[in-house]
């Protein structure tokens, strides 16, 4: 049943919560404790939509999971199987709506000896997976999808293969097209190499190194030496996700009178573009040293935000690479800053769960924003004032959380139609916010 959110104005956020689990390495988490022979403990594991795919899709494959909730977050146990030790799955595997899993997972699956084929929902099955489905064919591997135009799509039907390693040159800035190589050159005999046109963000490298795989990482070229087990860690963190702690840091800074910490912040390097962006606007952010973790394989820290007057920035296509996430909430934050902000190249904004260059345009404006899109650029003028509107989610988690953050500003109320896709990285959003909101 679809579900609706009402919003109104608040006064301020003042207290202190802890950042949800980072989705895209809990799922990464999944997939190599899956590979790796033994059992591997993944504390502060996300439990949403995305992940459970991600699980089950594994149970299916013979590996299996155990998961407890204590008081520092969920623990998920997996007993691994080894590179070859999954097992053919009796029906299609169905991704959801996670594009992770599924460009992951393909990779994967062209290594093993059985078929499967991937399935997903309607949004997932709109978006294109040509990208993974060339550089795994150069790999040998029998992959196949529906082919509408020169695109193709899911399902994604994969049969058994022998992979063979390859020299790859990027064609689009993707993390998911290099991670899908990598773990496709786990099964190939040799050394497999992805030459990026810029660096993304760096999770199945970081994890690879982890499970202690051969890979060498040099400038914008990444190698993996496959047909080598992985060994396992014994234990994984999982630590926040700075993409979903990027919504209270928007809110935090643009209504007066907040003060907010959010606790265990991921900070990995390819992922903080959107915290010196924010800073360029001047946001008032601190990473709080004390007791920060930044020399793990994923480092992270407690982060403070306080209120504060924002100024507009224009950002390069460059800097939309590294924060490509977080691109809808800075539409938010633009709405309010002095000046007009300029975003360059934004299209692989297009292609996410909606498009969301089309859902954040559409959103702002019922709202009363003064906001262009220009082929796949955005042009965001500050006035400083929303109006409460009826406005919809498109089936976009990320469009729904920054409509919340909108509406917290807004005069009137603010109603956000079919809103139930925000389980897919945060369940928990809403009551995360209720604990830090004073009303008016």
């Amino acid at each position: 049943m679809a579900k609706q959110i009402k919003i109104k104005r608040i006064s301020k956020l003042k207290g202190q919560i802890t950042a949800p689990a980072d989705k895209s390495i809990s799922q990464r988490a999944v997939m190599f404790s899956a590979l790796a022979k033994g059992s591997t403990q993944i504390n502060n594991f996300l439990d949403c939509a995305d992940c459970r795919n991600a699980i089950n899709a594994f149970k299916a494959m013979g590996i299996k999971f155990k998961k407890n909730r204590e008081a520092s977050g969920d623990v998920l146990y997996v007993q691994g199987k080894g590179l070859l030790g999954l097992i053919a799955p009796k029906k299609p595997l169905y991704m959801g709506n996670s594009g992770t899993t599924m460009r992951l997972l393909a990779g994967i699956l062209t290594g093993m000896n059985f078929k499967t084929e991937l399935t997903a929902d309607p949004s997932l099955s709109r978006r294109p997976m040509k990208r993974i489905i060339e550089p795994l064919r150069k790999m040998g591997a029998n992959i196949s999808g529906i082919k509408i135009n020169q695109q193709e799509y899911p399902p994604l039907k994969i049969n058994k293969s022998c992979l063979k390693p390859i020299e790859y040159k990027m064609l689009i800035k993707s993390a998911q097209v290099k991670s899908c190589i990598l773990l496709a050159g786990l099964f190939a005999k040799g050394k497999t190499t992805v030459k990026e046109l810029l660096k993304t963000r760096d999770h199945t490298e970081r994890m690879l190194q982890l499970f202690k795989a051969d890979i060498k990482v040099q400038g914008l070229s990444v190698s993996v030496t496959g047909a080598q087990e992985l060994v396992s860690p014994g234990k994984v963190f999982i630590p926040g996700d700075i993409s979903s702690a990027a919504f209270f840091i928007v809110a935090a800074s643009l209504i007066s009178g907040s003060k907010i910490m959010i606790k265990q912040v991921g900070l990995n390097p390819s992922r903080i573009g959107f915290l010196e962006i924010m800073r360029r606007m001047r946001a008032d952010i601190k990473i709080l040293e004390k007791g920060a973790k930044l020399n793990l394989s994923e480092p992270y820290a407690d982060i403070q935000v306080k209120a504060s007057k924002l100024k507009a920035v224009t950002i390069s296509p460059k800097e939309v690479a590294y924060c490509i996430d977080e691109l809808p909430i800075i539409c938010v934050a633009a709405c309010f800053a002095q000046g007009i902000t300029k975003i360059a190249g934004a299209s692989e904004l297009r292609v996410k769960e909606a498009d969301r260059i089309y859902s954040m345009v559409t959103n702002l404006r019922k709202m009363g924003a003064d906001i262009k899109n220009i082929k796949d650029d955005l042009i965001i003028n500050g006035n400083n004032k929303l109006s409460g509107a009826v406005l919809d989610s498109y089936g976009d988690h990320r469009t729904v959380m920054c409509m919340v953050v909108a509406g917290l500003l807004a005069e009137g109320v603010t109603v956000i139609n079919n809103s139930e896709c925000i389980d897919k990285s945060f369940p928990s959003f809403m009551k995360t916010l209720k604990s830090i909101t004073e009303l008016t």
